[in-house]
């Protein structure tokens, strides 16, 4: 297993962001202009976390009808829509959903037990999910690596902030989605002069990382898509919920299932 800072964590861990249906199927409300290329690159990263049991983190755009986003060409990602569920495939087999419930309480051990880990994402910047910015800021990893959707919006985002708490950040560059390719190249330069690595799909496929223990968790394959109410199990089979419901056992301001605090 490979640690990072702290003896007993991996040293990498992997971001997907946003691979939901409204960004990358030709149907969906608002499909990235690479989609072609997309999909058969983050099959390739995603067989890869698999393999050598990455833990990931992952995102998903979640909007109210209500919400409307100027920069876009009309909604998507709706809660409870057949549009803001995740690719079947970037679904690992143990993955727990974390909900939030106006307290910043979230275990930073849950790498321990679930491969992939879930946020909901309401904005450009899945660090305003104050749960995601804490567990991503907290968790001791060495490096992250980033892909998914957009590279010019939440991926762009997502790699300063982190550069921004002193981590070592990665970006797949043809693992990204993209509207404009125009801007995705300029987030790519910025990023780079940040001090971002860029890397490719090929090169990520070299990389020989000691494979991750077993998890102790094993949830059914679903599709990261919840009705939004973060009060109890995810209908969709893709993990447990944690907030609300942790496993079976109900939990309330940030108390594990043990009893003890969260860290």
């Amino acid at each position: 297993m490979a640690v990072g800072r702290n003896g007993s964590y991996p040293s990498t861990v992997a971001v997907d962001l946003s691979t939901q249906t409204d960004f990358l199927t030709q149907r969906g409300a608002y499909p990235v202009a690479n989609l072609e290329t997309l999909i058969p690159s983050l099959r390739k990263i995603v067989a890869w976390t698999k393999w050598r049991r990455v833990p990931v983190v992952s995102s998903i755009n979640s909007h109210r009808p209500c919400e409307l986003d100027r920069d876009q060409s009309g909604p998507f990602c709706i809660d409870g829509t057949s549009g803001q569920r995740k690719l079947i495939f970037t679904v690992m087999g143990s993955c727990v959903r974390v909900e939030g419930d106006n307290t910043l309480a979230v275990p930073i051990d849950l790498f321990g037990t679930y491969q992939q880990v879930i946020f909901r994402q309401r904005t450009k910047d899945l660090l305003s999910n104050p749960k995601a910015d804490r567990f991503l800021t907290q968790v001791p990893a060495d490096r992250f690596i980033l892909y998914g959707v957009a590279m010019e919006t939440s991926i762009k985002a997502l790699a300063l902030g982190l550069r921004a708490r002193n981590r070592d950040v990665v970006v797949v560059a043809d693992g990204c989605g993209f509207w404009s390719n125009v801007e995705a190249d300029l987030a790519l330069r910025q990023l780079e002069a940040k001090g971002v690595q860029l890397i490719t799909v090929d090169r990520l496929l070299r990389e020989r990382l000691p494979r991750h223990g077993r998890y102790l968790a094993l949830t059914h394959g679903g599709n990261g898509h919840g009705n939004g109410n973060g009060n109890g199990h995810d209908r969709s089979g893709a993990g447990r919920v944690h907030n609300g419901v942790f496993g079976r056992k109900h939990v309330r301001n940030g108390a594990r299932k043990n009893g003890h605090p969260a860290k």
